[in-house]
């Protein structure tokens, strides 16, 4: 975080960095992320016990209702937030269909992948299913607020996402991939913690 991030307004000092990297880890031991960012510290453990978890909660919920950003599991299968401005290359990947995602999907993630493909709206849904489909990033995973009271994880298509958002695919996947790899390099972060090449040797 620069100098002038630490004299913002948390969520606004957020926001300035993902616009700087194009990416943050919601919380990392080392590499940037958004509980450092409001904290000042590099916490081993959940923030939730930190002094200051009331208002990483209250900045997470804000970041949650940016209309510039994303929330989505891109590095290492971890919460990652995603700047406006990567979103065409992040759609062009999540929506590739490519090998890695298909590859070892169990048959009742792939029946839920149905499901959520052929709903108009958000589906809701929990379970180790759900974890297989956003690993592989071909779900848009977003937190609501039920009529109870209580929040509950829906699934998108990202069709459906990308209409609502008025987002344009990056037409290269190559080209996708690559500015990706890029900003997974800005934050320090090893490429083969990116999905697409968890599982392949890199230079990293």
């Amino acid at each position: 975080m620069t100098g002038e991030e630490a004299m913002l307004e948390p969520t606004t000092a957020v926001l300035s960095a993902l616009e700087r990297f194009g990416i943050l880890l919601k919380q990392d031991k080392r590499l940037p992320n958004v509980v450092r960012i409001v904290t000042g510290d590099a916490l081993s453990t959940s923030w939730w016990s930190h002094p200051k978890g009331n208002l990483i909660f209250r900045v997470l919920d804000e970041l949650s209702d940016h209309p510039d950003v994303l929330f989505t599991k891109l590095i290492s299968g971890k919460d990652t937030l995603v700047h406006r401005s990567l979103w065409p290359v992040f759609l062009a990947v999540a929506s590739g269909g490519e090998a890695w995602q298909r590859r070892g999907l169990s048959a009742s993630a792939r029946q839920l992948l149905g499901r959520v493909r052929r709903a108009r709206k958000p589906l809701l849904s929990s379970g180790p299913t759900v974890k297989e489909l956003t690993a592989r990033l071909l779900v848009n995973s977003v937190q609501v607020h039920t009529e109870s009271g209580q929040h509950q994880t829906a699934l998108e298509a990202w069709p459906l996402w990308a209409r609502r958002n008025d987002v344009k695919t990056e037409r290269s996947l190559a080209g996708a991939c690559s500015a990706l790899e890029s900003a997974c390099e800005r934050i320090g972060a090893p490429l083969k913690t990116l999905p697409w090449l968890s599982g392949k040797r890199t230079g990293a």
